[in-house]
């Protein structure tokens, strides 16, 4: 007989809030707001995420920080610290590579891990989910909540439904009562006008979906009626993909008025090159492909890259790169709304074979001195001179 998959779906509670309510007992057990600066509810970013405190308010994660504001004026409001969330998800997935090497990252903060294979050094999955989240409470001093079950879109769900500090375990049998009571919103792909399609066919939850038959679905929905036929019996057959490294890191800024001022954006890309490159050593990650990002006040979007020879993880480098991209694709006369700077096709440092005229990161002393200043004093402490207004 073939053994049932035991798949964990773990989620950080917060994270970038939880972090920073950590290294701040000032911010704790209050509503705090990390993303752009809400300018006194002028600003035109977004929330990165936001604290448990916060939700209360009906803030939540990708809201325009100016509706942020308008809902809790009062708030604390803190700019992401990339650099060090990056560290603290390196190191919280090396807790999920100590139970298991099937390990597929979905974000900085959450992953699917398959502990199948791994029951007879460390207990069943309830066991070894909870030897995760206590493993992760003594390294760095965070919550996760963890799903456990069958599959991966079953996992996903049970990790979100105790929050926070949750864990939800779903046994092979009992899926389909797991899932029957269950809103449709939870649906994978089942966006708005999928929901009001579904609403007017009387579902409402998994339950009502599973009654119907795959045929009626796909004649009323398409295609993705046998996917959501599938997903309401609790069918997801798709394998935990075992990919350690991240994709990319970037940054971006969404500025409070477009601009036509040239040194502005400069000085923009550079104090962004500075958070990625920083971010980039803190995860020990150099990458070949560099990646502009140009938004126009009419919203029209850019995007351009141009791939390095070598990898690289330099800010210098970055640097370079990014403006003679942005000297190539500025269109002048036109305002920009936003800018982004990113990296990506990485090679693990110690598997990059470097130039003559290629210095590794010891090498480097403005790097090496930018990383250890902002790992004690924080990500504003020091900035390079081509990122400070009125350098000149």
């Amino acid at each position: 007989m073939q053994q049932n998959r035991v798949i964990l779906h773990v989620d950080m509670d917060a994270f970038f809030a939880s972090v920073e309510q950590r290294d701040h007992p000032e911010y704790r057990g209050k509503p705090l707001i990390v993303g752009a600066d809400p300018k006194g509810g002028r600003g035109r970013g977004v929330v990165s995420t936001c604290s448990y405190e916060a939700r209360k308010f009906g803030i939540h994660s990708a809201m325009p920080i100016n509706q942020a504001w308008k809902r809790c004026p009062r708030g604390i409001y803190v700019p992401p610290n990339g650099a060090l969330y990056s560290r603290v998800s390196k190191s919280i997935f090396e807790v999920f590579y100590e139970f298991s090497d099937m390990v597929e990252p979905l974000s900085v903060d959450e992953a699917f891990i398959d502990v199948t294979g791994s029951m007879r050094l460390f207990g069943d999955g309830p066991e070894i989910a909870r030897k995760i989240k206590q493993r992760i409470l003594e390294k760095e001093q965070l919550t996760a909540s963890v799903g456990v079950a069958p599959s991966k879109f079953v996992a996903k769900i049970a990790s979100d439904l105790k929050k926070p500090d949750g864990l939800v375990v779903v046994e092979p049998d009992r899926v389909a009562a797991f899932l029957a009571p269950l809103d449709i919103a939870r649906m994978w792909g089942a966006g708005a006008k999928t929901q009001q399609k579904l609403h007017a066919m009387g579902i409402r939850t998994f339950g009502d979906l599973a009654r119907f038959s795959a045929d009626i679905l796909e004649k009323k929905l398409g295609r993705a009626g046998r996917h959501f036929y599938r997903l309401a019996h609790g069918l997801d057959v798709r394998s935990v993909k075992n990919e350690r490294a991240v994709k990319s890191v970037s940054n971006e800024h969404t500025f409070d008025r477009d601009t036509l001022d040239d040194e502005e954006l400069k000085r923009t890309l550079a104090r962004l090159c500075e958070k990625v490159g920083n971010r980039l050593r803190g995860a020990g990650l150099s990458g070949r492909t560099v990646h502009l990002k140009l938004r126009f006040d009419n919203f029209e979007t850019l995007t351009r890259s141009v791939t390095l020879p070598r990898a690289t993880d330099s800010t210098g480098r970055l640097t370079a790169e990014i403006m003679t991209l942005f000297e190539r694709n500025r269109q002048k006369g036109r305002a920009v709304r936003l800018l982004g700077v990113g990296l990506s096709g990485f090679d693990r440092e110690r598997d990059t074979q470097l130039s003559l005229f290629d210095a590794p990161v010891a090498a480097r002393p403005l790097d090496k001195i930018e990383d250890l200043v902002k790992e004690r004093f924080g990500s504003r402490a020091i900035h390079r001179a081509d990122s400070i207004k009125g350098k000149h």
